[in-house]
């Protein structure tokens, strides 16, 4: 294992909330202690946000929202290809702190930290770029002028599986277009939030424009400022379940919501696929991150003729890969992020060995230190199993026998999930038939990755409402007014 010194990953990431442009502890003492999924030790001690500072972070991103908006779109795209440019820079860096607090393998962190960057490009070339319209009214009375303006204070809570990603991806676009925010991380993974904060204020982002609220009293501190009149928006990532709270708590004020919810991704082979090629593109589907993606592929339906086939092989790449901890570069698996998500992945295999199925590969949980679940793959797997119905975020891939298009495209939308669908074929037109009769917001199509910053993500039915990314993405944080004018 390559020697990585922990305490100097995380020497020099500030550890106070980060509220007005200032590093200060909550407001009550409180404190969050940040553990190593692979070694069950502490590695840092974070504040633990209050109401009081939820409200304090609204105050001083409301009082900084006129100076940001009146801001310039070159001057705010240049703050943000500074930010890039700096998270590039350290990509090993934030690595390294990523793999400390999240679990994930050091290949999985650079390739996050690179994607989570590339949000920070993107929207700096989209914050010149929001775009409003002039046209003649239809009866030629008048025109029609229609701005884009930022919506306001944005409340952005993020997910522990992806901690850089998901920052930026939320805050990239609220800067852009105009608008302040306040960041509530997940509380197993703060560290990458806070470090994110000290390099947008590195990079010229003016005090009180982002503020970052770690806290473990989530449901309160959230409510609170989502009660607040001066919050205007809240963009969520996380499970359907705390979202729909979120969307309620929302109402009351009606807040605009942007929500991008579970996932519950099937991944079709079909017999005329490459299925070497087919088995590189599920290892990517599935094993991204662990398994703990909500783009994750999890019910992998393979037409019958192949599906004995297949499942050898995805049994062989699963059943080869080297599990332990991320920052050794041979190490292919790392941990989940906490001992309730390893057991959770250990009841739903279980259950359904339970009801007839049969494990591969892997199917329980290892002794020793670590909070770490196998490879594991499932074969004759039951209707209606309970890892075919839940997300499993985790490295767990159950494989189902399917009969023709029909069966295949029925199976792959009977959930109430809609996030994203893998398609695996040899023939295009059959690939694009498949695509669009699916109901899921992407479409991976003989591509093991959808996301893209340039590309709008988001999901159907209870995966969510709104999109991220892409133009579309920025067009969440803002507000159409129209002007009707003559002239």
């Amino acid at each position: 294992m390559k020697t990585i010194d922990p305490d100097s990953i995380v020497k020099g990431v500030p550890v106070e909330l980060f509220i007005g442009g200032a590093w200060r502890p909550a407001s009550d003492g409180a404190r969050i202690s940040v553990a190593d999924p692979a070694t069950e030790q502490e590695i840092a001690s974070v504040a633990s946000g209050s109401v009081a500072d939820g409200l304090d972070a609204v105050t001083a991103a409301h009082r900084a929202g006129p100076g940001w908006a009146a801001t310039a779109p070159r001057e705010r795209a240049e703050i943000l290809r500074r930010a890039f440019d700096l998270m590039t820079e350290r990509t090993d860096e934030l690595a390294a702190l990523i793999v400390l607090e999240n679990g994930k393998t050091l290949a999985d962190a650079r390739g996050e930290v690179a994607y989570a960057a590339e949000f920070f490009r993107w929207y700096s070339e989209e914050a010149v770029r929001s775009l409003g319209t002039v046209q003649t009214a239809p009866s030629g009375t008048n025109r029609i002028l229609v701005l884009r303006q930022p919506i306001g204070v944005c409340v952005l809570v993020t997910p522990w599986n992806f901690p850089a990603a998901m920052a930026t991806r939320k805050i990239g676009p609220a800067l852009a277009a105009g608008c302040t925010v306040v960041l509530k991380p997940a509380s197993e993974t703060p560290l990458t939030a806070l470090a994110i904060g000290g390099i947008l204020t590195e990079a010229g982002v003016p005090a009180g424009v982002v503020n970052v609220l770690p806290s473990a009293r989530s449901g309160p501190v959230v409510r609170a400022m989502l009660d607040d009149p001066r919050v205007r928006k809240v963009s969520f990532t996380g499970s359907t379940e705390v979202g729909r709270a979120l969307l309620s708590g929302a109402a009351k004020t009606v807040v605009s919501s942007s929500m991008e919810l579970g996932g519950n991704a099937p991944f079709l082979v079909f017999a005329d696929a490459d299925l070497e090629a087919a088995v590189d593109i599920a290892m990517v589907a599935k094993m991204r991150n662990g398994g703990e993606a909500c783009t994750a592929a999890n019910r992998f339906y393979v037409e019958r003729a192949v599906a004995d086939e297949f499942t050898a092989l995805l049994t062989t790449r699963m059943g080869g890969l080297r599990m332990g901890h991320g920052l050794d570069e041979e190490v292919a698996l790392g941990p989940l992020v906490n001992a309730e998500s390893r057991d959770k992945v250990a009841a739903l295999v279980a259950q359904t060995v339970a009801m007839g199925a049969t494990a591969a590969t892997g199917g329980s949980i290892v002794g020793g230190t670590g909070h770490f679940y196998p490879p594991t793959v499932l074969a004759d797997v039951p209707p209606g199993a309970p890892v075919l119905t839940q997300e499993i975020f985790g490295p767990v891939a159950p494989v189902v026998a399917f009969d023709g298009e029909t069966e295949a495209v029925a199976l792959a939308n009977d959930t109430e999930y809609g996030l994203v669908s893998y398609v695996c074929t040899g023939d295009l037109a059959k690939g694009l038939r498949v695509a669009e009769a699916l109901d899921s917001g992407m479409v991976g199509l003989n591509r093991g990755i959808v996301s893209d910053p340039a590309a709008p993500f988001g999901g159907t039915k209870q995966s969510g409402i709104g999109r991220e990314g892409g133009h579309e993405g920025m067009l969440e944080f803002t507000e159409s007014k129209y002007i009707a004018v003559e002239w």
